[in-house]
């Protein structure tokens, strides 16, 4: 197998693994802890994120499996991060190390996306951005949380 196939194939399957190994993080988290945070106003009900991130999981897979030669290294960096910030959060507690983890994910996106409008991977960029707003939005969620309590 080339190096090309390689990195198209393993990055949808990176993409799906770290998903998961994401939402295995829901099984160890303390959910009254959430609960029982101070969240803002613009906090979603919690059955949105169920119906968002599968969606946005597969534009990420789309997008690394048409880009894997442009965007290997970066990916593979924002997507571990990806699957960290919800142990930070849910597992560990740690609202202050979440949020680090989705500011370095943000810019690590950026640059992906900075990446793909340099190469013209017009169709790509615009499959990606939904993901690029949702980690913004998530990290002024995260924020909020951090400083409200």
């Amino acid at each position: 197998m080339s190096n090309a196939l390689f990195k198209k194939i393993s990055l949808p399957i990176i993409t799906f693994l770290i998903a998961w190994l994401g939402g295995l993080s829901t099984m160890y988290s303390d959910w009254t802890w959430y609960e029982a945070l101070n969240k803002p106003f613009f906090n979603p009900p919690n059955y949105i994120f169920g119906i968002v991130w599968p969606i946005l999981y597969v534009l990420m897979a789309v997008v690394s499996f048409l880009q894997a030669q442009n965007i290997f290294k970066l990916y593979v960096m924002q997507i571990i991060l990806n699957g960290l910030w919800s142990w930070l959060f849910f597992v560990f507690q740690s609202t202050a190390f979440a949020f680090l983890d989705i500011v370095l994910l943000i810019f690590l996106n950026i640059l992906i996306l900075k990446q793909l409008r340099e190469t013209k991977a017009w169709i790509s960029v615009l499959l990606y951005i939904p993901y690029v707003f949702w980690i913004c939005f998530a990290c002024a969620l995260n924020l909020s949380i951090l400083v409200l309590n």
